[in-house]
């Protein structure tokens, strides 16, 4: 039994996967209220699948790219989670949640603010490492022949690569509990954010107040 989440984005999904597979699931959109929501969703996910917290196996989290603060609520509440239950956690790149089920060349592709998305190849020589970068910027020698974009921001990269556009497979939370199924048993690391931009809060660059005794 794996339980997967994600709040990577404008978004709250859970996921129970039983390893044949998906037997219950959530997913609500909302910009807001992600950390007053998250724990209700899961409660009700397991109680749809039939299932208790002492059922799990293991917990799948999506760690980004994603929305900052979305990221570090998800990852933080799967550390906890799994520390609770002495089981492992599965962080998940939602760029790879993106392309599962997928053939062929394929490119994730995640909105990001300012006309940016986020972006990762899988089965393209040459690869397309996980990046941000702007859509006025794809380089033309991404546009491969038979290239397939997935992913929430597809329509607008496969614009500027002439490439075809399909959305995802699976809901977020569900292919991250399908992955994490792949792995939990391998000791992985615990879950990390995976940021592919600066935080837009910023330190400040004053210098810091002078302490007098």
């Amino acid at each position: 039994m794996i339980l997967g989440f994600d709040t990577s984005s404008a978004h709250v999904g859970a996921a129970l996967f039983d390893g044949k597979g998906i037997v219950a699931a959530a997913h609500e959109e909302m910009a807001r209220g992600q950390a007053e929501r998250l724990m209700p969703m899961l409660e009700e996910v397991l109680t749809k699948g039939g299932a208790t917290w002492k059922d799990l196996d293991a917990i799948g989290v999506g760690i980004g790219p994603g929305n900052f603060t979305g990221v570090r609520l998800s990852v933080g509440a799967a550390r906890g989670l799994a520390l609770s239950l002495n089981i492992p956690a599965v962080g998940v790149s939602l760029l790879e949640a993106a392309a599962l089920d997928m053939t062929g060349p394929v490119l994730s592709c995640l909105g990001a603010p300012r006309d940016q998305a986020y972006v990762q190849s899988h089965a393209m020589t040459p690869p397309v490492h996980a990046q941000l970068i702007a859509l006025s910027e794809m380089p033309t020698t991404w546009a491969q022949s038979g290239l397939t974009c997935v992913g929430p921001a597809a329509a607008q990269v496969a614009e500027q690569l002439a490439a075809n556009a399909v959305p995802a497979r699976h809901a977020p939370a569900e292919a991250v509990a399908r992955i994490a199924a792949t792995g939990w048993q391998d000791a992985p690391p615990r879950p990390a954010p995976l940021y592919l931009k600066p935080a837009d809060a910023a330190p400040s660059r004053d210098a810091p107040p002078v302490i007098l005794e």
